[in-house]
């Protein structure tokens, strides 16, 4: 891969193995995520995508392989530079995770409180316009309790955004949601992209989402990445799992079919 290409992959993950206990959860994924980019990871549920995205946020130590954000082997950092690092990373993560016994504003505004030494009046204006950006202006003082299911998502947006990230993680944003709200969400990381001029990486296996949001899919399935490349080239895909994922089909093929596909796979060709 040349120079120029590197540079344009704010992530790159090369050749990453984890296990939990015997069971080998990624096998080897190599796969690299483009700056400015949104990228949808998809897959059915215990592909991995989740293990995949905590490893890349540092969450966990990985048993093989490389995990290069900006330009940094996070599996090689020290805790304090995985700590500085990392404040360019925002998270939305599936259960909202907010502190249910601090207010909607004090939970936004943590981050900047934990991490700046910004005055108090500034940390306040700042926590208004990150509501206000995720529709939940004047909610400063509600409690986490107090909310639906997609305003403490919403929330949590504000949250992962309050720092200004370079790159925002998102970890099936719209799981237990109705379709309409899931579609509000979807609108909303849309904005936040074209507002913020961010990364952002979405993992998810609904489709609907997938469809609106992605600029670029990577598909797991079995601790392999069996397909990456544009959304175009994913509906036009002759992989058999990506077509019985677009087409909603029960299982009609082998795991060695599947091998094949993902063998065929090279890291430099996403």
């Amino acid at each position: 891969m040349d120079s120029a290409k590197r540079e344009d992959h704010i992530i790159r993950v090369e050749d990453l193995v984890v296990a939990f206990d015997s069971r080998v959860v990624l096998n080897g994924v190599s796969l690299n995520i483009r700056r400015e980019e949104t990228t949808v990871i998809l897959g059915g549920s215990g592909c991995g995508k989740s293990t995949l995205l905590r490893h890349i946020i540092g969450l966990r130590k990985p048993e093989s392989g490389k995990i290069i954000v900006k330009g940094q082997d996070i599996t090689r950092l020290g805790d304090d530079e995985l700590s500085k690092l990392l404040r360019k990373v925002g998270v939305v993560f599936q259960s909202s995770a907010l502190f249910n016994s601090i207010s909607v504003g004090d939970n936004v505004a943590l981050p900047l409180r934990e991490h700046t030494k910004l005055e108090e009046s500034t940390i306040q204006i700042m926590t208004k316009i990150k509501l206000d950006m995720v529709d939940l202006a004047g909610y400063e003082s509600f409690m986490p309790s107090e909310l639906s299911g997609g305003m403490k998502k919403r929330a949590a947006f504000a949250r992962a955004i309050s720092m200004d990230p370079e790159i925002l993680f998102c970890d099936e944003p719209s799981a237990g949601l109705d379709p309409i709200i899931a579609a509000g969400l979807d609108q909303l990381i849309l904005k936040l992209k074209k507002a913020l001029k961010m990364t952002i990486v979405v993992v998810t296996h609904e489709m609907a989402s997938m469809y609106t949001i992605a600029d670029r899919v990577i598909m797991l399935h079995g601790g392999n990445v069996i397909f990456r490349g544009t959304q175009e080239e994913f509906k036009a895909s002759d992989h058999p799992r990506v077509k019985q994922f677009i087409d909603r089909r029960p299982e009609e093929y082998g795991e060695e079919e599947i091998g094949r596909y993902a063998r065929a796979l090279t890291s430099d060709s996403f």
